[in-house]
């Protein structure tokens, strides 16, 4: 992350016009620094979420209350400049509530589809795991696929599309387990943590006259974070990492504490966050670190772990931690030309 550091002191990358990638990194310094006004003492949260928007993925905030999990998401959908619904997920709650509903018009004598919260640029799911499994299933297509199938048709949802899902992982009561398909769906999953004693002193100093996160102005419109994910998917990937982060799939598919290793789709989830981190800080190509960086946030939640390892106290990030380092490293030299 020191790459980044050096961003946040004010040591950006020197600008070009003809480096697509080192504007990449000016913009993502930019909407972290419009974040970080909320989100206090944590540069490298707010750095991964932003990662998560350029992969084109969804996010997983998993923590106890009183963190910041929703004020982060509010303060990523508040600095972008395009369309953004929040839900507050409750058992309740019908999937109607969330994808739309066909409603009857006696003038055509037809039925009309009204689309629901869920037909945004960012969806905020907020406490995700107190609805139904049935309202929450109603999630996958439109994760997966950016689409919703109902009454025979296909509908297709804004893009860039990100749905940032909160839950509390301590007070189970009322509450139902994502189940493994849903979390896969999810890019990453991250804790945000308490903050440091100068960083909740500074929350404290910043919000007494009401919530900072309602004072926000967009920093990047649509087409510019478009514009950035199209520069991502250029980033250039060596034969030799292809092969790392499919070796590092593999390693979890042989510890025996683990019941359940990453999946094909982990594999490329991986690289998507491997390219994106590396445009983030204005590099066209990716390294092992940004690999070895990402893999705990991107497959911690995609394996799953023996009882027996449970109990003991592992944790799937710290099985893919342990992954990771059974892997060798690839030599390979970044390319001199990317694309």
């Amino acid at each position: 992350m020191s790459e980044f550091a050096d961003l946040r002191a004010g040591r950006p990358l020197p600008p070009s016009a003809k480096d697509p990638v080192a504007g990449v990194a000016r913009q993502v310094e930019s909407l972290a620094a419009n974040m970080g006004r909320v989100i206090q003492g944590k540069p490298e949260v707010i750095h991964q979420a932003i990662v998560c928007l350029l992969a084109e993925g969804h996010l997983l905030l998993e923590d106890v209350p009183g963190t910041g999990k929703t004020s982060l998401a509010r303060a990523l959908a508040a600095s972008l400049g395009m369309s953004w619904h929040r839900i507050q997920f409750t058992p309740d709650l019908l999937p109607s509530d969330v994808t739309g509903v066909s409603v009857y018009n006696q003038s055509s004598n037809t039925f009309d589809f009204k689309p629901g919260p869920i037909f945004a640029n960012i969806v905020l799911g907020d406490e995700i795991n107190r609805a139904s499994p049935k309202t929450q299933s109603a999630l996958l297509e439109v994760m997966e696929e950016g689409t919703l199938s109902s009454d025979s048709e296909v509908y297709a949802l804004p893009r860039p599309f990100m749905v940032v899902a909160t839950q509390n992982p301590i007070d189970m009561e009322g509450t139902y387990l994502l189940p493994e398909a849903q979390l896969d769906r999810f890019l990453m999953r991250l804790t945000v943590g308490y903050p440091s004693p100068e960083a909740e002193v500074a929350v404290l100093r910043t919000q007494k006259l009401g919530p900072t996160v309602e004072q926000l102005l967009p920093v990047l419109s649509g087409p510019e974070v478009s514009a950035m994910i199209e520069v991502v998917r250029g980033v250039e990937v060596a034969p030799a990492l292809e092969r790392y982060i499919v070796a590092i799939a593999g390693a979890t598919r042989e510890l025996s504490e683990l019941r359940l290793g990453v999946s094909p789709r982990g594999s490329l989830a991986l690289l998507r966050a491997a390219r994106a981190h590396a445009a983030s800080i204005g590099r066209p190509y990716v390294l092992p670190d940004d690999v070895k960086l990402m893999a705990p946030v991107v497959l911690g939640h995609r394996v799953i772990v023996q009882a027996e390892a449970e109990l003991q106290g592992r944790t799937g990030a710290e099985l893919i931690a342990r992954a990771v380092q059974s892997v060798p490293v690839p030599r390979a030299e970044p390319p001199s030309e990317p694309r």
